[in-house]
């Protein structure tokens, strides 16, 4: 069996597009999705046509019960992962003096408690192996400059910078490289959401970001290349946060 990594919201846009790429690299790769199971066989589906090996593993990062009970299951079964990459959110914009507990609760329950429900099942068995490991963690330049309508989302995207940086030196040791990924406005289904032609004109490189882009750039910290570089945050933004 080859060095496994585990991908959540590995269904569609940035996650699919990671989890192909490092699929591309000789990776088995996990492709965890929430409910899009259709969306994730396709992707096993491309994985395998490509002459890569995947499977799909179905986990809602914000039920810390399931997380502990999937995760385990089939680490028991498979053995420890070489890497994760925790890609999988949510984002609910609302103004803030408008906006429910519901989209403050939700957000901060999937995106931030989603590093512990996933991550917690997963470090000891991958510190056991002994051997180098990858941690990636997908955060925003909303959690480093913030936005409007998205205090929720900024705050549970710095709160991720905050415990990657704070795993990264207990892993250090380890040899397992924890780093944050921080994108911009990227080519998904959630730009739809945004004023996207004002947005561009924000961004010195003039358009949206491609998902591959993001995942070349995961790809290479997952990579033996990459061994020195841990508890950094990178920006992938097209110059928009300066």
């Amino acid at each position: 069996m080859n060095e496994r990594i585990l991908v959540t919201g590995a269904s569609r846009g940035i996650g699919r597009a990671v989890a192909l790429s490092l699929a591309q690299d000789g990776y088995d790769i996990v492709v965890c999705y929430g409910s899009r199971s259709d969306e994730a066989q396709t992707c096993v589906q491309a994985i395998e046509d490509a002459g890569g090996r995947g499977k799909t593993l179905q986990l809602d990062i914000s039920d810390r019960e399931a997380c502990r009970n999937r995760l385990s299951e089939d680490i028991n079964a498979h053995g420890a992962y070489y890497g994760v990459i925790l890609n999988a959110g949510i984002s609910d914009d609302q103004a803030f003096p408008a906006m429910s507990e519901a989209a403050w609760d939700n957000v901060l329950r999937t995106n931030l408690d989603g590093f512990y429900n996933v991550l917690q099942p997963c470090v000891m068995p991958m510190v056991r192996r002994r051997k180098p490991g990858r941690i990636v963690v997908m955060t925003s330049i909303s959690g480093i400059i913030g936005n409007r309508g998205q205090s929720n989302y900024g705050a549970s995207k710095a709160g991720l910078i905050g415990a990657a940086k704070s795993l990264a030196v207990e892993l250090a040791k380890r040899q397992i490289t924890v780093n944050c990924v921080a994108p911009g406005l990227i080519d998904t289904d959630m730009a739809q959401e945004a004023p996207v032609e004002m947005i561009t004109n924000m961004i010195p490189l003039r358009r949206l970001g491609k998902p591959e882009e993001v995942a070349d750039l995961v790809r290479y910290l997952c990579s033996p290349l990459a061994g020195y570089i841990t508890r950094q945050v990178i920006r992938i933004d097209g110059g928009m946060a300066g």
